[in-house]
């Protein structure tokens, strides 16, 4: 869940790969021995329905309100593209899911503006471009596993469904949102999305290997279970950087069961939270 971004498409063609010499400088040691896979807590999937008392509710429009949303939309999403994301798959889910549904009330007339807006609990719904842009990034492929980190409204986990082609598997760690996520996506039609409560920062080890994992908050390292879940070939795509400050976006990508990284460019997500990244030993950033 991103605040904002800094830096320009064209920058990204020319990202510079380091190989992770530096691995275990962005990942923790869990508290495990050298060598040792860490001890991860259980996770498992729990029911999640909609509460009442959820901030975001499903937003009901007349039909013309409809349409001036979709022309809105459709502009965004050709302002998008201009800025370089060009994937048709990615436009094409872009222009489809409706992110007025996932926005608060009072933030409805901003719903096809390209800016993050809140969704209470301190998160917020992700800027349209970054959703394209780290969705594009991911290079998925027809029959591959997602694992989303931060669920939050279901924009992002929504504009993965629309590709129709992958798997997937999303957690949010704010119970309130993670219920109104889920009942939202499914009422929204996107029953095929597997939701779950609980802390990211683990992975959902039941599911794992994932081809694919994108993080929507930003720790200030690697997460070690994340690694450890992407599967050979695997792309993981995911802010890194200080609190409240500016970080980088980073790909990594499992070769030969090491870490290539790929410096993306800068921006401005909300920090990961959790018992995890609380827990976990400070490492530096890259």
């Amino acid at each position: 869940m991103v605040f904002g971004w800094q830096g320009h498409m064209a920058d990204h063609s020319i990202c510079k790969p380091v190989i992770l010499l530096l691995f275990l400088l962005l990942i923790t040691g869990c508290a495990a021995s050298p060598g040792s896979a860490p001890t991860l807590p259980e996770q498992t999937g729990v029911p999640i329905t909609l509460a009442t008392s959820t901030p975001l509710s499903i937003q009901t429009s007349s039909p013309s309100e409809e349409d001036a949303f979709r022309q809105a939309r459709l502009k965004l999403v050709d302002n998008i593209e201009a800025q370089g994301v060009t994937n048709p798959y990615v436009l094409g889910a872009m222009r489809i899911v409706p992110r007025h549904r996932f926005v608060l009330p009072d933030y409805l007339d901003q719903a096809y503006e390209d800016h993050a807006l809140p969704i209470g609990y301190g998160q917020t719904i992700s800027q349209p471009y970054i959703v394209a842009w780290m969705t594009d990034v991911l290079e998925l492929k027809p029959g591959e596993k997602v694992l989303e980190i931060g669920t939050g409204s279901g924009y992002q986990a929504a504009v993965l469904a629309e590709l129709g082609y992958v798997e997937i598997y999303s957690i949010e760690i704010v119970p309130e949102l993670a219920e109104s996520a889920a009942a939202r996506l499914d009422e929204l039609g996107y029953t095929r999305i597997h939701t779950m409560q609980g802390d990211g920062y683990y992975g959902w080890e039941e599911y794992a290997p994932f081809d694919a994992i994108i993080v929507t908050a930003a720790p200030d390292h690697l997460p070690a279970p994340l690694a450890e879940q992407l599967a050979e070939g695997g792309r993981l795509v995911i802010p890194i950087g200080p609190p409240g400050g500016y970080q980088s976006l980073w790909k990594f990508v499992k070769e030969n069961g090491e870490l290539k990284a790929y410096n993306m460019g800068g921006v401005i997500f909300v920090p990961f939270t959790g018992e995890g990244i609380m827990n976990a030993t400070p490492a530096p950033t890259p």
